[in-house]
């Protein structure tokens, strides 16, 4: 038993370092061997869903999608990889020349930083299909906070623990007080720099955008919010500024002093209440971001805010919130969203659907017959690489675009009432 620990401690050791220095020895060759068939899970649970293809075509309005990063320090341009495979995905093979970036600031303090929005934008080859994609950098807010750790990973600490350990720590301290310092202070700011995204996503096409700017967004384009989509991308902490800065969008509006623009809330409610918004989910998270909050006020009445002959249907925010929740079993961060949970927890003025995908992006292993492993941190970032993901957000299952990839190698399991 003593020798089997060994080896297995060795294995995840190789894993989370990923040292390739040991040469291709035994432990490679069966490696290899197994990732020759990739048998990997994918299962959907829920409603089939479209995926953003039906709506590229820029004659009824443009796709727009924002993309929203969790836990740990994001430079601008962390999505860029996930946007170019989503494009290809999508056979979007022309894009401009540069990119647009504003640097988002407050009303009240134009001094003041809250991250910042690259802005790209993807086109078909002959400009019939258009999709725009934004990039939400949102960790520079709690940066500066989290430099009271930074002692801990300096030379002066680091050198005494062992390597993987060192680095399992200094991963620790980047992304661990991020869901804490959500909770402070700095919410506000984090949800500000949300509801400046989605109205710069409101302000027109891409011409009407400024090429660089760091101005508070105050002119939101009411023909652009009535005939564009939506689509929202979030990953862990992610997902929960997403939700919440739905919510604090509801709640805002005839809010004396609030730093966002009155007419951009006004037009925002008026007409998302009759849009049906997808948002893609990776390392779902929300179950564990709801330990210790308290219950929306509004829970619980689905029916009356989101059916037609509901008492409150004309207060309902979207005709439809589509949350496809992605979900690694060997990510230790990341859960399935589970029947009962919508209804109590998150507002019913979003009239949320779920469709949960269990799906393996981290590759498991069997480590000589001692039992099967998986590398956690795999499992918890490689969502937005994952060919099947993308596949899955840029064309959907079950109505009629779903992409070969996904029909081969994941199982849909359709729910009902």
């Amino acid at each position: 038993m003593k020798y089997n620990t060994l080896i297995v401690l060795s294995m995840v050791s190789v894993f989370l370092s990923g040292c390739s220095s040991l040469g291709k020895g035994i432990t490679e060759a069966i490696l290899e061997q197994q990732e020759e068939k990739d048998s990997r899970m994918c299962e959907v649970w829920g409603n089939g869903f479209k995926g953003l293809q039906p709506y590229l075509n820029s004659k009824n309005g443009i796709m727009k999608v924002l993309m929203v990063h969790g836990v740990g320090d994001h430079k601008p341009g962390y999505a860029t990889e996930f946007f170019e495979k989503l494009a290809k995905e999508l056979d979007l093979t022309v894009t401009t020349r540069a990119h647009k970036n504003i640097k988002l600031t407050d009303s009240s303090s134009t001094d003041k930083p809250l991250g910042n929005l690259r802005i790209n934008r993807f086109m078909s080859k002959d400009r019939n299909q258009e999709l725009m994609l934004y990039e939400l950098t949102w960790s520079d807010i709690t940066a500066k906070e989290k430099e009271v750790l930074a002692y801990d990973n300096s030379g002066e600490y680091s050198f005494r623990r062992a390597e993987v350990n060192n680095m399992l720590k200094t991963f620790s301290n980047d992304t661990g007080p991020d869901p804490i310092i959500y909770l402070g202070e700095s919410r506000a700011d984090i949800l500000l720099a949300f509801n400046q995204s989605v109205c710069w996503m409101t302000y027109g096409d891409w011409d009407k955008l400024p090429r660089s700017s760091n101005e508070f967004c105050n002119a939101p384009d009411i023909t652009s919010i009535t005939n564009d989509h939506y689509a929202f991308i979030s990953h862990s902490l992610g997902s929960r500024i997403t939700i919440d800065g739905f919510q604090s969008i509801t709640s805002l509006v005839g809010t004396e002093g609030t730093s966002v623009n009155t007419s951009f809330l006004l037009n925002i409610k008026k007409e998302f209440k009759n849009k049906k918004i997808p948002i893609y989910m990776m390392s779902n998270q929300l179950p564990m971001l709801q330990l210790g909050r308290k219950l929306p006020k509004i829970s619980n009445q689905k029916g009356e805010y989101c059916e037609p002959e509901g008492k409150h249907y004309t207060e309902r925010f979207l005709a439809k919130t589509r949350i496809i929740a992605f979900s690694d079993p060997n990510d230790i961060l990341s859960y399935a969203i589970p029947a009962g949970f919508v209804e109590k927890y998150l507002d019913s003025r979003l009239c949320i659907d779920v469709t949960n995908i269990n799906i393996n992006v981290a590759h498991v292993y069997d480590v000589f017959g001692v039992g099967k492993l998986a590398n956690p941190m795999d499992a918890h970032i490689g969502y937005d690489t994952d060919e099947r993901v993308v596949a899955l957000i840029a064309k959907g299952i079950g109505k009629g675009r779903t992409a070969e990839i996904v029909n081969e190698r994941c199982r849909w399991i359709e729910m009902v009432h």
